[in-house]
């Protein structure tokens, strides 16, 4: 009973390990990138990159589903609003703030896309 009980505890630890997202590293950050058409400042965020880095361990390479829910069409049954806020505030077994500032805005925006 005992082998059992620690055995579904470390798993549990290693999913839950595996949803974590990255360090917050300023290299692993994309750089701002200044417009210089008209002098104001736009991001240059990767989504797609940050949701590899960030969110296929839990939620599949392609997005399929696994530990965590498929995201391949989220966007039908979720708005960016609510996407952003699952992404910022966490659900169910989610923790809150895996992606944060404009890269959850930019990741958000594309998930809400996948429809």
């Amino acid at each position: 009973m005992k082998n059992k009980l620690l055995a579904t505890l470390f798993g549990a630890a290693l999913v839950l390990g595996a949803c974590g997202g990255g360090d917050d590293n300023a290299a692993d950050k994309p750089a701002e990138d200044t417009n210089t058409n008209n002098g104001a400042e736009t991001s240059n965020v990767d989504a797609e990159k940050v949701v590899q880095t960030s969110c296929v361990s839990c939620h599949g390479g392609n997005l399929e589903g696994g530990a965590g829910p498929a995201l391949d069409k989220v966007g039908a049954t979720h708005s960016e609003e609510e996407i952003h806020d699952i992404i910022i505030n966490g659900k169910g077994a989610m923790p809150p703030g895996i992606i944060k500032g404009e890269e959850a805005d930019a990741v958000a925006a594309w998930l809400a896309e996948k429809k």
